[in-house]
């Protein structure tokens, strides 16, 4: 479907803008600039809702299309379009930002190498990082997906490097060069790829049109050798894999988390790193999907030790903004594990779980995030008995941490029961390797939750100045939407997998990887 309102643009215009207009705002006016920043991610989410009700599963795979001329002597354009899979995250962007703004209320405190404009900056990163995430959902030219797809990472540098904890800076150097480096290699690739269009008869010239390159793949008019189809495969796998993360390429991460904000930490965990998941999904299959069958077993190989290895590493963690870090390193290989067991419930579940990880996550992190900030320790050992001061914090942070492992009412269970019915179907013993991590995550959420929230409670936190107080009202605003999002979602998911499931059977049908046909015992012979 074609508009002739430019909706797209301006669903990542707004945030940009507002970066920009935050900024400008006086050093002395903290207070409007946390309040324009709310507002610019509250007018994303009306245009976000506008998109969504626009959009109809079943017609056009690509809706609201724009598109117009940019470079065209690179054979690029500013071409945008949103599919189902694209849409779903739009769509957690857009919910998950707001809330961030509010949680971080009181992140942004002065230093005085930011000249008094700590708050301006803080909220205009915040702000620069939605708008960039969300062209990089919509684009459908390969280049100018690249664009935003490195230059988000430089707004999250500073976040992380200029608000986190004692070793911030190391940390956002970590995550800087992990991910510049990964961002090299696509880059590579991505020329590779104009190079080899420019020489295929199947085009007229050079093209990073997305949809143009898909089709010519599709009906076998651009077809190439097998090595440099690998090899522009394993570069753009590589630099996906590097943001996701995917076991080995993880070491970034749990540094990162740490020493970034709550609210940063989950802006990086629950939406930057889904646009890595989500080029594997668009880029890697659908441009290479020869070369996406046959690394197939080895990426899920990886994606299983990462699901085994994050909730193991988990277990033993006496930090518990690390230990849940870790637990994201184990979703993200459940989420990689169905994008390439390539069938129709591995990948409607994989991104189901996307959805699902950025809200549980979400939860989970700025919860423990809040009650940090009482006590002033991450580590596990100086709480007990939160329960008894605290019954709404506790109890929030128990249903977050349910969700986590996977209870079944709770969304992330359907993603999770997807993806491994999805893999059960072509690998069987993947699949029941991965499913042990259910009794690993068991583990150590109900562990960390014994642990922090029961007990007797240390004599520093049951009385006098420094006794907890439980969620404030402003920080329940951030949680119960959360909650709810977690309840409704694991009760009622149709919604959601309506607008996915289009989106992946025609993946599938590109990439022509049609499910396994059912296996039928033999009966006894006659």
């Amino acid at each position: 479907m074609v508009t002739s309102f430019p909706w797209l643009t301006v669903l990542w215009a707004i945030p940009m803008v507002g970066a920009g207009l935050v900024m400008l705002l006086p050093a002395a006016q903290r207070a409007l600039a946390k309040w324009v920043a709310l507002g610019v991610s509250l007018a994303v989410l009306a245009v976000t809702a506008v998109v969504t009700v626009g959009f109809d599963p079943g017609g056009e795979q690509f809706q609201f299309v724009e598109s117009h001329t940019w470079i065209p002597s690179f054979g690029t354009g500013y071409i945008l379009g949103i599919d189902g899979i694209a849409l779903a995250l739009v769509v957690l962007t857009a919910v998950l930002v707001p809330l961030l703004i509010v949680a971080g209320w009181n992140d942004a405190r002065d230093r005085l190498s930011w000249g008094g404009r700590s708050v301006n900056i803080y909220f205009a990163l915040t702000l620069a990082v939605e708008g960039m995430v969300l062209i990089s959902l919509v684009s459908l030219d390969i280049l100018l997906f690249y664009v935003f797809f490195e230059a988000m990472l430089i707004p999250m540098y500073f976040l992380i490097g200029g608000f986190g904890g004692a070793n911030r800076s190391a940390a956002a150097v970590k995550f800087l060069l992990y991910n510049l480096f990964g961002g090299l290699i696509m880059l590579a690739a991505v020329v590779g790829l104009y190079v080899v269009t420019s020489t295929s008869d199947a085009f007229a010239a050079g093209t990073f049109d997305f949809r143009e390159i898909v089709a010519a793949v599709a009906g076998g008019e651009f077809v190439l050798n097998p090595m440099m189809m690998h090899l522009l495969f394993g570069g753009f796998m590589f630099a996906f894999a590097v943001k996701a993360p995917l076991w080995p390429l993880h070491r970034w991460l749990p540094d990162s988390a740490v020493e970034a904000t709550p609210a940063s930490a989950v802006l990086m965990m629950a939406i930057m790193d889904k646009v890595g998941t989500f080029g594997m999904l668009r880029y890697c299959l659908q441009l290479f999907p020869e070369s996406a069958v046959y690394f197939s077993p080895l990426i899920i190989t990886l994606a299983v030790i990462g699901i085994v290895y994050g909730a193991v590493v988990a277990i033993g963690q006496t930090d518990v903004m690390r230990l849940i870090a870790y637990t994201s390193i184990s979703h993200f290989g459940f989420i990689i594990l169905g994008i390439f067991v390539m069938t129709s419930q591995g990948q409607s579940g994989s991104t189901l779980y996307m959805i699902n990880h950025g809200i549980s996550t979400a939860a989970l992190f700025l919860i423990a995030g809040f009650l940090v900030s009482r006590r002033g320790s991450r580590l596990i050992s100086a709480y007990g008995g939160v329960q008894k001061v605290a019954p709404v914090l506790a109890g929030t942070f128990l249903v977050s941490g349910l969700a986590t492992l996977s209870l079944p009412g709770l969304a992330p269970f359907i993603s999770e029961f997807l993806v491994l019915i999805g893999t059960f179907t072509r690998y069987p013993a993947f699949a029941v390797l991965a499913a042990s991590a259910l009794v690993l995550s068991a583990i150590y959420v109900l562990w960390m939750y014994q642990r922090m929230m029961t007990g007797p409670v240390p004599a520093e936190l049951a009385a006098g100045d420094g006794r907890l107080h439980d969620l404030r009202p402003r920080e329940l605003v951030v949680v119960a939407p959360l909650i709810a999002l977690l309840v409704v979602l694991g009760v009622y998911p149709k919604p959601a997998l309506d607008v996915i499931n289009p989106a992946v059977t025609h993946t599938l049908t590109t990439i022509n990887q049609p499910d396994p046909a059912p296996r039928m015992a033999e009966g006894p012979a006659r």
